[in-house]
């Protein structure tokens, strides 16, 4: 085999091609297939990755780390050697925490990105989809409207619209067709054909990688959240430090001596885990997502799924089976029905996997009708606004050309001139569609003499577990909406029997009142149950009509023209057998059909929104009681509580562990989650507030019977025990919107906390890194820190209830 170059590329025909890459139009079996992977390589361009040393070097640079690097220094300037040590010790272990997270995390969306790899029709024997790596030199691949092109391919039959603004620049539309070339990484926007693949991987004239999806992570709602809480939190520390510094200066304590102190309290308001808690509480849910179907584009797809209020759903593969099966045909007179199964499979293209295409193609089989008498010669495929296909089909040295599509449209090329002929068929076509059946009209067009042949009765069942889904979905609080582009008696009956409700609206309505009355356009778009007839583009008005509303609209599409529907709303599902470009204008492809896997999604991304918003109650509840009691009980004593070494080590003790958060079994809510800090910051700070007082109780109680003011290592260390353990058991108080004890934690949190109550225990009654303390002062304090949470829990549930009313 003689590899070819760029220009042969371009100039030579492809039966030139063919010969030189030792191919032909039945493509490579599978064993040459694998023998040309391992001698050419796969259809891929290796990403360069960064060192590893560099990404862990990494972790030393940035705010946090500067701050706890300058005490260090500090620490040793003053003499303070063992907490510089101990400081030091604790930032390399963050170090090797964090990229340990971020390399798992890492994993799951290398694993997302392989699932999410483009699927190719290629000739192996029979038509196949293999993913795009797979492809090789010399392989015989089928393209259509919306895929992308998955390497440099010369075109063998057929015509396609090019895009190729994403490697040239170009905007404008390129028509290709036999002996024309096709460059990886372009994008067919109309039309289909039949090319060889010369060029793969890097050696690609563009070189563009054969991925599908980069999986984005752009700005959450949450973070803005999260931005916000810092600022309120970061008004609280530096209020409360100001206030503590200039009484600490009128006390004419050494200020200089305070500063690591002062430091590690405002590091403590910073949120360290907050990246790598979104990063890996995405990532897992990803991954979770995954094994039941579904796969996110954007890791912050199920933050929009959290607070989606309507969701817009196709008929077809959503709501019913998308197996059609031709149930019934009517011919007209002159034409047999033998004659329907023949034309209505010749006007198809088995390589398209087209369920309409299918069914007429089945039906022969079924019927073992020959049809290797006839020669496709071009194939038209299905145009969604003129609703049907075209074939130019060879037979006894005779052309005729074949239309198969919706009975209007049919009608629409081939009038029947016979009125009760065409009175019966009207009569019948709406019977069928009563009965929920779709009809296909076929036409055929001999030396210009075009004749109705006959319809065709296809049935696409509901899905047995449709109506189950969707009282599931509105028990969540989510409005369902079907868009089909059958007729309104078909999109009624198929409603009518998964209980979608009979308010069906024709999309014309919208169309014409989204530009003039957008509340008008809302009010129909909100009341409808339902669309018939839709087109593409009309998807797209719908979604602005919910949107103007203020409603989080979810959208499932397939084709090419979904793209700007699926882009537009906030949760763009592209179903499974959607094309490229609508994967890639969706947050979330469906791997499985049905509605089961959208209300996994939404159940799902509730549950990570739930796990988030505890990570961050659970923040400004710590922060709020390390800083205020801190400072507080300073300005009542005199004294510290704790040192800057007990602040660190807190920090990473209880920080990182919460970030087990991520993986915690929490309950999904009943309706969709609204995006409003001043109910979370409520919250927050009356346990805050109780959790302050609370300490401020027990520091009082321990120094009445055991003096511990005396001491200050003492102090420090009891101090250091009244914010690990308050800590600890708030988590349990926060994570639950109910009593804590109504859901167990997951394992690994469970375990966390366990764990660094334990380490707690050991290092105050050992005196491990703090000073030891007396056995019945550890269980007088976590005695009473428990019950003192028991009150929180209460309060907590209280608050919640007032709320809701």
């Amino acid at each position: 085999m003689n590899l070819l170059t760029k220009e042969e590329f371009k100039e030579l025909s492809y039966e030139k091609i063919f010969e030189r890459l030792e191919t032909n139009e039945r493509g490579l079996t599978p064993k040459e297939a694998q023998k040309r992977q391992q001698e050419f390589g796969f259809n891929e361009i290796p990403e360069k990755k960064q060192s590893l040393v560099i990404l862990f070097l990494k972790k030393f640079w940035g705010l946090t780390a500067w701050m706890l690097e300058f005490i260090i220094i500090l620490s040793i300037f003053l003499k303070h050697y063992l907490d510089a040590y101990f400081i030091g010790a604790l930032l390399l272990l963050n170090a090797i925490l964090s990229f340990y997270q971020e390399s798992k995390s890492s994993k799951a969306v290398e694993a997302l990105k392989k699932q999410l790899a483009i699927k190719v029709r290629t000739l192996r024997d029979q038509w196949v989809l293999i993913d795009a790596r797979e492809v090789t030199i010399g392989d015989i691949i089928r393209i259509r409207a919306g895929d992308f092109v998955p390497a440099d391919v010369k075109i063998i039959d057929g015509m396609v619209g090019v895009d190729q603004s994403a490697l040239t620049g170009e905007s404008q539309l390129i028509q290709k067709t036999i002996n024309d070339t096709l460059y990886s990484g372009s994008i067919i926007k109309n039309g289909e054909c039949t090319a060889v693949v010369v060029f793969i991987g890097s050696n690609t004239y563009f070189g563009k990688t054969t991925q599908l999806v980069e999986l984005a992570k752009p700005k959450l709602n949450i973070e803005h959240m999260i931005t916000k809480v810092v600022k309120f939190l970061m008004v609280i520390v530096a209020g409360s430090l100001i206030i503590t510094f200039i009484v600490s200066y009128i006390r004419g304590e050494n200020l200089f001596a305070l500063l690591p102190l002062m430091l590690i309290l405002l590091v403590s308001a910073i949120p360290v885990a907050l990246p790598a808690m979104f990063t890996v509480s995405m990532a897992l849910g990803s991954q979770q997502l995954s094994k039941k179907g579904i796969l996110v584009t954007r890791l912050n797809a199920s933050e929009d799924v959290a607070s989606m209020t309507t969701l817009c759903a196709d008929k077809t593969g959503t709501i019913t089976e998308n197996k059609l099966t031709l149930s019934k045909v009517k011919p007209v007179s002159g034409f047999s029905e033998n004659d329907i199964y023949v034309y209505g499979a010749l006007c198809s293209l088995e390589a398209n996997h087209d369920p309409i295409d299918l069914a007429f193609i089945n039906a022969c089989k079924q019927k073992n009708i020959d049809l290797s008498g006839y020669e496709q010669i071009n194939f038209i495929p299905f145009d969604p606004k003129l609703k049907r296909t075209q074939a130019v089909v060879k037979f006894n040295f005779q052309q005729i050309i074949i239309t198969k599509g919706a009975y209007e449209s049919i009608c629409n090329v081939c009038p029947i001139i016979d009125h009760t002929l065409k009175s019966e068929l009207d009569k019948t076509v709406s019977e069928w569609a009563t009965n929920g059946y779709k009809t296909i009209a076929i036409s055929i067009e001999k030396d210009s003499n075009i004749e109705f042949v006959g319809i065709a009765a296809l049935y696409d069942p509901p899905r047995k577990d449709s109506s189950v889904f969707i009282k599931e979905l509105r028990k969540l609080g989510v409005k369902i909406k079907m868009l089909t582009g059958d007729a309104k008696p078909i999109a009624k009956e198929i409603a009518k029997e998964v209980e979608i409700g009979d308010n069906i609206a024709e999309p014309q309505i919208i169309r014409d009142a989204i530009s003039t009355d957008a509340k008008k356009a809302y009010e129909i778009a909100s009341k409808a149950d339902g669309f018939c007839e839709v087109l593409p583009e009309d998807k797209f008005y719908i979604v602005k009509a919910l949107q103007s509303g203020n409603e989080i609209v979810g959208m499932t599409g397939d084709g090419v023209n979904d793209a700007p529907a699926l882009k537009q709303a906030e949760v763009g599902i592209a179903v499974s057998n959607a094309t490229d470009i609508a994967k890639k204008a969706a947050s979330v492809v469906l791997v499985q059909e049905g509605l089961g896997t959208i209300v996994n999604l939404i159940k799902m991304g509730r549950i990570i929104h739930h796990r988030v918003l505890n990570w961050i109650v659970n923040k400004i509840v710590k922060t709020f009681q390390t800083v205020v009691f801190v400072c507080i009980a300073y300005l009542i004593t005199g004294k510290f509580v704790v040192s800057a070494l007990d602040v660190v080590l807190l920090l990473f003790i209880i920080d990182f562990v919460t970030i087990s958060f991520s993986t915690d079994n929490v309950r999904w809510s009943k309706k969709p989650e609204v995006f409003n800090i001043r109910p979370i910051v409520n919250v927050s700070i009356v346990i805050g507030i109780l959790t302050v007082l609370e300490s401020l109780v027990i520091l009082y109680i321990a120094d009445k019977y055991y003096s511990i003011f005396s001491n200050l290592d003492q102090l420090h260390s009891f101090g250091f025990g009244i914010l690990l353990f308050s800590n600890i058991f708030n988590v349990f108080v926060i994570r639950e919107r109910g009593h804590f004890w109504e859901s167990v934690p997951s394992r690994v949190l469970l375990v966390s906390m366990l764990a660094d109550f334990i380490v707690g225990i050991l290092m105050m009654s050992f005196g491990i890194i703090v000073r030891q303390l007396p056995f019945e002062l550890i269980a007088l304090l976590v005695f009473y820190l428990i019950l003192a949470s028991l009150f929180n829990d209460f309060v907590k549930v209280a608050l919640s209830k007032l709320k809701n009313h």
